[in-house]
């Protein structure tokens, strides 16, 4: 049988117990110093692996991290390749990449300089691009530029388009809604240019390139441009009613449908229907434009 401890054996024991977790604890952290220190000396400098291993690690610095390392490592962190892979992760396309013996880091320099001016104000930022001959004025040029700019800001795209419908023309030919349902494809337009805060002129731009060219990605829908114009609207509209906390008795889909099916004959009833339940799920087609249409 086991021996009955005195409490006074008892709290030597746990005293006992708590000295040796505290030793053994220390044993542990000193040993997890020594193993960061064997491997902090075991790490190897950049300048000394092969220059295709260091171009590789590299590759995942941004450019305010590359130009720190360049710093140190001048002759890796300044290669061509790297700058290049930068430049058209940002902008896939500009006129200045057909110029040969350019340098891509002072390009990514310029491009940066010029979008920041661009996302500022569209005509300022358009006229920098312009003075460091980083695009050329030409519809087809500047439309390929934009298609691929993944670092401007859309309501200055939006802004610009306005005064050049060439350019947005040349734009929309570059776009595909392939096998899109038609409120997600105008919602992936408005996402990139976005749209007038008012019924304008603009708008009816907008949304006539738009329907032109979702007809002709999807010719075997029966639906024609016409059709397609009056469901943008009635989208939109559908969009604010749905979406705007000041609207107090929303559209029901009946009423959609009813409304809508009056201008659109003959698009069927579950189509408008599907419609309606995409706006009610999903939201606003155009969720950054203010409810003032």
């Amino acid at each position: 049988m086991g021996q009955i401890l005195t409490r006074r054996q008892y709290e030597d024991l746990l005293i006992d117990g708590l000295a040796v977790a505290a030793v053994s604890n220390a044993a542990r952290q000193q040993s997890n110093r020594a193993d960061r220190s064997r491997a902090l000396a075991r790490f190897r400098d950049l300048s000394e692996l092969p220059p295709e291993l260091a171009l590789a690690i590299l590759s995942h610095l941004g450019p305010t991290d590359l130009c720190l390392a360049a710093c140190v490592w001048g002759h890796l962190a300044n290669d061509e390749l790297l700058w290049q892979a930068l430049c058209k992760n940002a902008w896939a396309y500009c006129t200045a990449y057909s110029v040969p013996g350019r340098s891509y880091r002072q390009l990514y320099l310029r491009l940066d300089e010029a979008s920041l001016s661009f996302n500022a104000d569209c005509f300022d930022g358009f006229a920098c691009f312009l003075r460091h001959e980083i695009l050329i004025d030409e519809p087809g040029e500047l439309a390929l530029f934009f298609h691929g700019a993944r670092v401007l800001d859309r309501r200055q795209v939006s802004r610009f388009m306005e005064t050049r419908p060439d350019v947005l023309d040349k734009l929309m030919e570059r776009k595909s809604f392939e096998n899109q349902f038609l409120p997600n494809a105008l919602r992936k337009f408005f996402n990139e240019v976005e749209a007038p805060n008012a019924r304008n002129e603009y708008l009816s731009l907008l949304l006539d390139r738009f329907s032109l060219r979702f007809v002709a990605s999807n010719p075997g829908t029966g639906l024609s441009k016409e059709m397609v114009f009056i469901l943008c609207y009635s989208l939109i509209l559908l969009s604010v009613d749905l979406c705007s906390p000041h609207v107090k008795n929303k559209m029901s889909k009946r009423e959609f449908i009813r409304n809508t099916r009056r201008a659109t004959t003959p698009i069927s009833d579950d189509f408008l229907g599907h419609l309606y339940d995409n706006i009610y799920l999903v939201g606003h087609v155009a969720p950054t434009t203010a409810c003032s249409y």
